[in-house]
């Protein structure tokens, strides 16, 4: 297939590439490079069935020609983290809706045959039901869970009204190597492992009793390869690992002294994928256990040396406002 990958410079949508050209498609990359490295397509970049271009995803006649004799397209092109679009939604609405109306435009104009989306299950918020399946209530707690579902919803609603072969993929917790090492204070395998680096303390959020569906990237690509493969159309997946499992699970692993930090408003206790639509409509299903999955890491930690290292101090100043709009 002739494949696109917005965002396919970024740590989940390099691990795309990587497996879309082991199984022989032809990959074309769009990123603007404002979260993404080109360094995470060093080996993507020896392969003659690889092209990169930089554009803004969000400026559709800059990318409109790309998209032609595409068949599959994945949009992966975002911004994430928590703090930094309370601070700037207007910029995550860009980002995260424009964007995604702009590569839907393209698709659809250029007759691609699917567009999987990366959709997150920050849109569930605070669940009431574990594992939790696709069908639980939505409740975005901040804007980058809402932007995130406003381009989940166009991505059904241009599959219902245009017929298009699109369908979302809700991501939960995905960690691996490559995942973004600097910027704001984030995911906890950077912090944990930045932190690990450097001698100091884990910074455990409450008591590190809350627990997460920590998912492996390649886990997570292989899903994306299975949904474009398939005739599911206009349709939500939930893409996770099987099980859920605790902060201090991960401190026991890593190995290490912790320093306590407090809880936030608008996080979960849990998290919890019930994947049983994916496996039965996809025939996907996660192969990484955790504690592979985190060795695997650790095997790669020099990859977080340049990592900012987060203390007590620095996450209270990072994450002030969100204490401040979501208490």
């Amino acid at each position: 297939m002739r494949t696109l990958v917005t965002g396919g410079a970024g740590f989940i949508g390099s691990h795309l590439v990587d497996a879309l050209l082991a199984q022989g498609h032809q990959v074309l990359v769009l990123d603007d490079l404002s979260n993404g490295r080109e360094q995470n397509l060093a080996e993507a970049k020896k392969n003659p069935a690889f092209a990169f271009k930089r554009a803004d995803c969000a400026d559709l006649a800059a990318i409109r020609a790309s998209f032609d004799g595409v068949d599959w397209v994945f949009h992966l092109a975002a911004l994430a983290d928590i703090v930094p679009s309370i601070v700037e939604p207007i910029k995550y609405h860009r980002a995260n809706v424009d964007t995604t109306a702009c590569v839907l435009e393209a698709a659809r104009a250029a007759g691609a045959k699917r567009l999987v989306y990366a959709a997150s299950s920050s849109c569930y918020g605070l669940p009431d039901r574990f594992p939790t399946p696709e069908d639980a209530p939505i409740r975005p707690m901040y804007p980058y869970a809402l932007t995130k579902r406003l381009g989940e919803e166009m991505v059904l609603h241009w599959a219902q009204t245009y017929k298009m072969g699109a369908l979302a993929l809700r991501l939960f917790n995905v960690y691996g190597p490559r995942a973004r090492t600097s910027g704001t204070y984030g995911a906890v395998f950077g912090v944990f492992l930045a932190q690990k680096l450097a001698g100091k303390p884990f910074t455990v959020v409450g008591d590190g009793t809350q627990t997460r569906d920590f998912t492996y990237v390649t886990d997570v690509a292989a899903a994306f390869i299975a949904a474009a493969a398939s005739d599911a159309r206009g349709e939500t997946f939930n893409v996770g690992s099987g099980g859920t499992y605790s902060v201090n699970e991960l401190v026991k692993l890593l190995g290490g002294p912790t320093a306590p930090v407090p809880r936030r408003p608008g996080e979960p206790d849990k998290t919890f994928a019930d994947i049983t639509r994916i496996k039965a409509r996809l025939g996907w299903a996660p192969k990484v256990s955790f504690p592979e999955g985190v060795a695997k890491v650790v095997a790669g930690i020099e990859g977080w040396r340049d990592a900012p290292v987060w203390d007590q101090g620095s996450i209270a100043e990072s994450t002030k406002d969100w204490f401040k709009y979501l208490s």
